[in-house]
């Protein structure tokens, strides 16, 4: 019988792995000068779904594996996110745009982003800690149900002409707030789900939804803008909220497991979080291992003034539009084909193959001087970022016991948000400084350079499989 028949399909019943510490567990001898670090041997306890390995013929063997979907409540948690990972990117698209309008300043649109940033890194650690201490189908159901309420205001303040970029950065950081305690317990829940053999699927399910609504929902958005306004792109995006919360109502109830301790969420328990990383080697290099990709290796700062010289025989609209789309139509390509990876028990060596093939493909993307070439490098970094997403999130799902899983998501949201501005800020600098090939292509072998040296400095990720 299929595990996934089995395990987490009844309401409020913890998994094998969920009742137990996952470090709690035979590992390889220990090297010397001390004992071995708990994470760095094999995965968690729980192997049903490790095992369940049915053989699978022709295509299906590359097709993505759809295996959690058999789980109803992953299904109901997945499908919510086909229809918002569209409209969050239409209220993307809109919020600048709106903000642009009213001031005609690129300025005020950089400064917008900046105000939204600031409350999602603090939410989204301090949501971690409340997603360790509460249920986590509640803690969904109010910040859902939040993020829905300020779309609605997001619309009437459109709808009545306000016209105020206060108002606007204002909503713009409740809406962040919300998002960044939804999150971590939105994250920490999957684990709750599905077996832990399935984690990586799963992962690979919800990313490639994620990335496909950023290549539909802008272009959806330019259509859709001319010929319904700003106003209605708002509405969209709360009616799609409500179809969350729905799916969020249907959930089973997630509560701390049997035995956990009772604490409130407060700045002792976000510190906890931080010491338990750094105690976990496995944890803090995956966490290392995006810094290292996207602060060196993501050259989007840079893709206006490539397509504007490097490409600009090609067209400088044609080329700024493929570059910007092109990792996420990889990274979607990536999912679709996941089968061909999310069955790999080496979680860590996938981390570190996928980081190294990111920063060669875009060196290689840097070095080309063909839009077409360059666009190719980045599809396929789009590729390898996929793979990189769904392993580093699988073991922060399982490496971590599930009264530190919603603080591990907190600081892996932080890291998704911060990395990439970080990155805008060391290209920016670096292009005007060396020029834009010479910074991009430096910072895909510095991702290669870098990531090999942490693999080899620090075995617990190349040790680290299920």
């Amino acid at each position: 019988m299929d595990t996934s028949e089995t395990s987490g399909t009844e309401p409020g019943t913890p998994r094998t792995s969920d009742r137990t510490d996952p470090h709690d567990r035979t590992g390889p001898a220990p090297g010397p000068g001390g004992p071995a670090d708990p994470a760095d041997g094999p995965g968690p306890a729980d192997r049903a779904g490790s095992a369940e390995r049915p053989a699978r013929g022709g295509w299906r063997r590359w097709a993505m594996d759809t295996r959690p979907l058999r789980v109803p409540a992953y299904r109901r948690l997945w499908s919510s996110t086909i229809v918002t990972a569209v409209g969050s990117q239409l209220t993307a698209v809109a919020v600048p745009k709106q903000i642009y309008d009213i001031t005609g300043s690129s300025a005020w649109v950089g400064a917008a982003s900046l105000a939204g940033l600031l409350p999602l890194i603090v939410f989204a650690l301090w949501g971690g800690a409340v997603a360790d201490t509460m249920d986590r189908r509640k803690l969904l159901l109010i910040t859902n149900t939040g993020i829905a309420v300020t779309s609605v205001l997001f619309w009437v303040q459109a709808a009545t002409g306000l016209g105020s970029v206060a108002v606007l950065m204002v909503l713009l950081a409740v809406q962040q707030a919300f998002w960044g305690l939804n999150a971590p317990a939105r994250n920490a829940s999957i684990a709750r789900l599905v077996p832990a053999g399935q984690l990586a699927a799963a992962n690979a399910l919800g990313s490639t939804v994620m990335q496909t609504g950023q290549v539909v929902g802008p272009l959806l958005a330019g259509v859709l803008i001319p010929v319904i306004g700003l106003p209605e792109l708002y509405l969209i995006d709360a009616l799609a909220l409500c179809v969350t919360v729905w799916a969020v109502y249907r959930l089973p109830a997630l509560p701390p497991l049997a035995g956990a301790a009772v604490r409130r969420a407060g700045v002792r328990e976000i510190v906890a979080g931080f010491r338990y990383i750094s105690a976990h080697k496995v944890l803090l290099l995956s966490f290392l291992a995006d810094i290292v990709a996207m602060v060196l290796g993501m050259p989007r700062a840079l893709f206006p003034q490539l397509a504007a010289t490097t490409y600009s025989p090609w067209g400088e609209g044609l080329a700024l539009g493929l570059l910007f789309a092109a990792i996420p139509i990889g990274a979607v390509l990536g999912g679709l084909l996941s089968g061909t990876f999310s069955r790999a028990r080496r979680h860590g060596w996938m981390v570190i193959g996928s980081v190294v093939a990111w920063g060669a493909a875009i060196a290689g993307f840097g070095l080309s001087g063909n839009l077409w070439v360059g666009a190719v490098f980045l599809a396929l970094a789009g590729v390898a970022d996929m793979v990189s997403m769904v392993f580093r999130g699988a073991i922060l799902l399982s490496a971590a016991t599930d009264e530190m899983r919603g603080r591990m998501q907190g600081v892996f949201t932080v890291v998704v948000a911060g990395g990439p501005r970080l990155a805008d800020v060391l290209h920016g600098g670096a292009g005007s400084a060396f020029g834009p090939g010479t910074a991009v292509a430096g910072g895909g072998f510095l991702v290669v350079v870098v990531m090999l040296g942490l693999a080899a400095a620090m075995p617990a990720l190349r040790r680290y499989r299920i």
